[in-house]
């Protein structure tokens, strides 16, 4: 998968039921801009309010995951979220004119069919990686859930079942690498046990489902007048158990079809991260509750190893910055400016290999030269001290002096590095003395103080 963030080219839709409404849904995913994320718009209600993906918005995960902002919801929302994510897309609007994302045949097969037929566009931002760094656990000791994150170099997931089901067994799927997704995971459906699909359909609670979207387990051996009645309350003529213990609605198109259908609603959950994962999960008896818990758990890591910094806000963009400063790329070495007071600064550069400067710096072990590292601390300084004139663009910073520099850690491609700095002393007479430091996943890698003499264009 590329390094680039990415969206779709050009809007695309389509249209079925939503399993628990019964509703019939139009669903249309919309290309976003970079640092967007995934966010959802009902545009059946009044004002037509956004919902974004995020895990924090999580209210209900009953037999689906829903999201719910300012009393307005949408749910069923695993399937889309897993094919985005299983595409490596990145930025999307989803627009729906009803709550419930439509279920298709139960997989996301459909959602990744459409998405690909619109075409996927690379944008300009590299993506903004979370990497696991040491582990990260959600434990339910009663219920023998498990899910584990664990530091790895790219996004892999384990997922294990037992439901002490006779037909169902012992499960395991495991996904190498998301670019294996659509092939081995996507097609996967939905499934459930006889006795809750007979709970869900007496209590009318899935209007939607035809038994053409989801795999129904039978454990135990049942008569030919229970079949009958079975079948009349599903509104089929008939049914049948075949000998693999599976209603004779469906064939399974895996052996280990409930397993790799837990781990497709693992991808979609652990969407709501809001951010690609690089890491190795392992997850045992998952499930939507877990999930989703499991994805605040990995959201409040990133909290705390980032520091204090939410890195998804933008203060000022690439082009407002260059409005500040007269560096252009690749000498530009900052991506984004994220907080800014006349006090302080805080700066964001993303490390992707494909920097220029890899092509000879260490290129089998590519590490970010400190010396950059500075250059960059001080461009986010030069933020600092030129926001402060009404016509930045007619001054130069130039260094006059650097101090006390230390690196503490490496950088490599994938890091992301937060930059924090602030005046030693007071600014007076175009003389600029400030202390920076850097951090990559809430570790300090990089400090130093710097003075600079701001001068006017001649």
């Amino acid at each position: 998968m590329g390094e680039q963030q990415r969206t779709i080219l050009k809007e695309v839709s389509l249209s079925d039921i939503g399993l628990h409404t019964g509703k019939r849904v139009n669903l249309t995913f919309c290309p976003a801009d970079e640092n967007y994320g995934i966010k959802f718009q009902r545009v059946d209600l009044e004002n037509q309010p956004i919902i974004e993906a995020d895990a924090d918005l999580v209210t209900e995960v009953q037999r689906g995951t829903t999201l719910t902002k300012n009393g307005e919801s949408v749910s069923t929302i695993e399937h889309a979220l897993a094919a985005l994510t299983g595409l490596g897309i990145d930025n999307c609007l989803i627009k729906i004119d009803a709550q419930e994302v439509p279920i298709m045949d139960g997989s996301c097969r459909p959602f990744i069919k459409i998405l690909k037929s619109a075409g996927i566009k690379e944008l300009q931002t590299p993506k903004n990686y979370f990497e696991i760094t040491k582990p990260v656990k959600f434990i339910n000791e009663e219920q023998g859930i498990e899910l584990i994150a664990l530091p790895d170099d790219h996004y892999n997931i384990t997922s294990m079942i037992d439901y002490d089901s006779p037909v169902l067994g012992k499960q395991f799927a495991t996904l190498n690498k998301i670019e294996d997704f659509e092939e081995e995971i996507s097609s996967s459906r939905t499934f459930c046990f006889l006795h809750e699909l007979e709970f869900l359909a007496q209590n009318d609670l899935i209007k939607g489902g035809d038994l053409s979207n989801a795999i129904v387990v039978v454990d135990k051996v049942i008569e030919k007048e229970r079949l009958e009645e079975i079948a009349k309350l599903l509104g089929k003529p008939s049914v049948e158990v075949n000998e693999e213990g599976i209603l004779n609605n469906i064939e399974l198109r895996h052996a280990n079809e409930a397993a790799r259908h837990k781990l497709l609603d693992i991808v979609g959950d652990l969407t709501l991260v809001g951010r690609p994962i690089k890491g190795k999960i392992i997850a045992s008896k998952p499930g939507h509750g877990p999930n989703t818990e499991f994805a605040k758990l990995i959201k409040k890591s990133i909290k705390e190893m980032e520091s204090q910094y939410d890195v998804s806000k933008t203060v000022l963009d690439v082009e407002g910055i260059k409005k500040i400063l007269p560096h252009r790329p690749p000498m530009l070495m900052v991506d984004k400016i994220i907080e800014l007071s006349q006090e302080k600064v805080v700066g964001v550069k993303n490390i992707t290999v494909n920097e220029d400067i890899f092509r000879g710096h260490f290129p089998d072990q590519p590490i970010f030269p400190g010396v950059l590292q500075v250059e960059a601390m001080a461009q986010v300084g030069g933020v600092l001290v030129l926001s402060q004139y009404e016509d930045p663009e007619n001054y130069l910073t130039f260094f006059m002096k650097i101090d006390k520099v230390k690196f503490r850690k490496m950088v490599v491609p994938g890091d992301t590095i937060v930059f924090e700095i602030s005046y030693l002393s007071p600014y007076r007479r175009g003389v600029a003395h400030m202390g920076g430091k850097a951090y990559v996943n809430g570790d300090l890698v990089t400090e130093a103080e710097m003075m600079a003499k701001i001068e006017k264009v001649k």
